[in-house]
């Protein structure tokens, strides 16, 4: 479903991507871990063509959308609960639903709603609050609620866990594994929670200083002596 072979992304003087190759299948969930600043969220960045990438391309569902503008890529059908959530806090929770879905067929609206609120109830009991006082997990939920409105083919999340209790953490993965295993979504996962995230995965990358050193299958990532000295056992 997704291509990315050989890209380069540049901040200026810095080389964020340094020749990334990224697949991800349809119907997979499909992660990369990496320590802060490895170049993770600059990728799914590049995707959605903000920073564009300087060399290299990516593919998405046999089409170039190296270049195509981030907003064309909604319609396309790829959607991204962005690092740090970017709610729109003065808004109130159907509202931040209603804006997620403003690029999506009307005909579908109450029951893709309906569908977000099965999946996060927490939300339809706040629906009239403003997302703004919500806590950083419902923020959380509220901001992948919105990305599903838009009734992606492809789900891009970064950083999902980042700043939130760890009970919470375990009831958005949960969500994320539901969603990939009734509806099909095919997701890709940025990810620094390396536990949960290769826990979830189908298939696993690794990035360091933006190379991609590693790829497998989520258990042997997480059965990977390497890994687990690296990112599950007090490493970085």
């Amino acid at each position: 479903m997704l291509r990315v072979s050989g890209v380069h992304t540049y901040y200026g003087q810095i080389h964020a991507l340094k020749g990334v190759d990224v697949e991800v299948n349809e119907g997979e969930i499909v992660t990369l871990i990496g320590s802060n600043g490895a170049g993770k969220t600059t990728l799914l960045m590049t995707v959605c063509g903000s920073p564009q990438a300087a060399r290299g391309e990516i593919v998405f569902q046999g089409q170039d959308i190296t270049r195509i503008p981030t907003h064309k890529l909604v319609e396309l059908g790829i959607a991204q609960s962005p690092e740090g959530r970017r709610i729109f806090p003065r808004m109130t929770v159907y509202e931040n639903l209603q804006m997620g879905a403003l690029r999506a067929d009307p005909g579908h609206f109450e029951k893709d709603l309906r569908r977000v609120y099965d999946l996060f109830p927490r939300l339809e009991e706040r629906k009239s609050q403003r997302g703004g006082t919500l806590s950083g997990g419902e923020q959380q939920m509220l901001a992948i609620g919105r990305a599903l409105m838009s009734r992606p083919k492809l789900l891009l999340l970064d950083e999902p866990s980042l700043g939130i209790a760890p009970l919470v953490v375990r009831q958005i993965f949960e969500a994320i594994k539901e969603i990939n295993r009734t509806q099909g979504m095919t997701v890709f996962l940025v990810e620094q929670n390396a536990f949960h995230a290769l826990k979830l995965a189908h298939r696993a990358y690794v990035m360091v200083n933006g190379n991609i050193t590693m790829s497998g299958s989520g258990r042997e990532l997480l059965d990977n002596p390497e890994i687990r000295a690296a990112y599950l056992e007090g490493g970085h």
